[in-house]
């Protein structure tokens, strides 16, 4: 029983080998794993058998049955999904250095399994060859900013010309994205201070906006201010004018001289006068202090008013 199950081996193969001394080491590990009848294939792997050499078939995860010496576990395929991260440095449009971090996930063409395992020797490197070779295309010709706002273009043109190159070695892929584009640290501060220079302008003219709607406010209120206050003085008038001439009809009807009427009117006017120069207090206006004053006022008034008739000409007829 013990020689029966010593026929049953599961490969323990890595990857395919990306440089000479990892292709030596799995060459040792296939001789080791050739030696039984047996052999098994784990899940999300492929497994790829020989004859005298020559390429026999691809088994899948299951138990296999192989002839010693005769077949051979050439290598063992993992077809699960794999990253690569690069990093490269290349020019833009404007003559800016800048270093481009990309990430891309690949896998193993399912149906070309054979494939991805005899047309390269050492397939990482040469996605990674294809992309460097699309990123160096597609950033010079663009600008700085216009880099950092396509950054998703990049990524699927990467993807579309690396995907077109690698599908004819059976490899498949699956997306690439552009994770970083950075430019050198002098050209961040100028970025930096370009940016809050522009703040600064924008934050200076919503100052001067803000500022000249106030003051425009301002103007309009002050401007209607005067206005209701001109209408209510012309009012004011307007009451005391309707109320004098009321005042003279009623004292004319009580057989009051005009001159009687006159006297008592400037007196009225005179005493309104003191109470309000009396409650501002702060103007100095020379005026008769006494009522004999307001009469002189009062005569000189009506002489001004008769000079002034008689030297009007009358209208023509």
């Amino acid at each position: 029983m013990e020689n029966f199950f010593a026929g049953f081996e599961t490969p323990n193969m890595p990857q395919r080998p990306h440089y000479p001394q990892q292709r030596r080491e799995q060459v040792k590990k296939r001789k080791s794993a050739n030696g039984g009848f047996f052999y098994i294939v784990p899940q999300q792997s492929a497994v790829i058998l020989e004859r005298f050499g020559k390429f026999q078939k691809i088994a899948t995860a299951g138990l296999y049955f192989k002839i010693p010496v005769i077949d051979n576990i050439a290598a063992t395929i993992d077809l699960r999904v794999n990253q690569k991260e690069i990093q490269l440095e290349t020019k833009t449009k404007d003559n800016v250095f800048v270093k481009v971090s990309i990430s891309t996930q690949f896998r193993v063409d399912p149906t070309k399994i054979d494939t991805s395992f005899y047309e390269l020797q050492n397939p990482v490197e040469q996605i990674k060859s294809y992309i460097e070779d699309a990123i160096r295309s597609a950033v010079p010709t663009l600008t700085l900013d216009e880099a950092f706002e396509r950054k998703e273009d990049i990524a699927l043109n990467v993807q579309e010309t690396v995907g077109e190159g690698m599908s004819q070695f059976g490899y498949i892929i699956i997306k690439t994205l552009v994770t970083a584009i950075d430019p050198a640290e002098d050209v961040k501060e100028s970025m930096n201070s370009i940016n809050a220079a522009q703040r600064q302008r924008v934050a200076a003219q919503e100052l001067a906006e803000a500022d000249r709607i106030r003051i425009v406010t301002a103007a309009k209120a002050e401007a209607e201010k005067a206005q209701l206050q001109g209408e209510g003085l012309a009012n004011q008038r307007r009451a005391i004018v309707d109320g004098l001439a009321k005042s003279f009809e009623q004292l004319a009807d009580s057989g009051i001289s005009e001159k009687e009427i006159m006297s008592v009117l400037m007196i009225n006017q005179y005493l309104d006068t003191m109470t309000a120069l009396g409650k501002s207090g702060a103007s100095t206006i020379f005026l008769p202090n006494s009522p004999e004053g307001i009469e002189g006022m009062r005569n000189e008034l009506i002489t001004a008013l008769k000079a002034s008739e008689k030297t009007t000409p009358a209208p023509k007829v």
